[in-house]
């Protein structure tokens, strides 16, 4: 590894032990955006979960499957919720409820597309909070909306409060609108406009 690649991973640790000011947060955003833009996103053809076709893919897992981009991503979503738990749809949202969950010291919850077909057939994976609570919905790209609602309507048919979902990437492709629709406020960290 170059000189320059340490200083860049060790910057990007250092950010995140200082304090949440809101230079410190432009600064996260900044390095955010270029992570993206590095390890994430790619120009051409692509079919997206949604059905959409774009020239712009973007595929987090290169960021959020490595200690320093989860813990920048984590610190980031930290600034931004105030809920005690926090809880998405397997897979995109596993590493980001996992690594928000340590860095907050609370409870995460992982939400099957579908109920399990054997034991207890749970749709909802995680250590409970007491019905009513509020829970924060992550997602690591959001485009349409449709799989952050889907975790959204799952906590919602089991007593729990969802009033926010908060995204990595918001693609804006109609997320945000079908959120409103919803009486969910959609909060992301950057944009695709941010990024090509």
């Amino acid at each position: 590894m170059s000189n320059n690649q340490t200083n860049s991973w060790g910057m990007a640790a250092e950010l995140l032990e200082e304090s949440k000011s809101p230079f410190l947060r432009g600064i996260k955003k900044t390095t955010l955006v270029d992570y993206v833009r590095k390890y994430a996103y790619k120009h051409g053809e692509f079919t997206l979960s949604s059905g959409q076709t774009t020239q712009h893919y973007v595929n987090m897992k290169p960021i959020i499957l490595t200690g320093t981009g989860l813990g920048l991503i984590s610190e980031m979503i930290l600034e931004l919720i105030d809920t005690h738990c926090v809880a998405g749809l397997t897979l995109g949202a596993d590493p980001l409820v996992s690594g928000v969950a340590m860095k907050g010291g609370f409870a995460g919850l992982i939400i099957r597309k579908e109920p399990k077909g054997h034991g207890t057939q749970s749709q909802i994976e995680g250590p409970l909070p007491p019905l009513g609570t509020k829970v924060t919905v992550l997602e690591d790209v959001s485009t349409t909306g449709e799989s952050a609602l889907k975790a959204v309507k799952v906590l919602r048919d089991n007593d729990f409060v969802v009033d926010t979902v908060v995204s990595v990437l918001d693609r804006e492709g109609g997320a945000k609108q079908l959120m409103e629709d919803n009486g969910i406020k959609l909060l992301s960290l950057c944009y695709l406009s941010e990024i090509i």
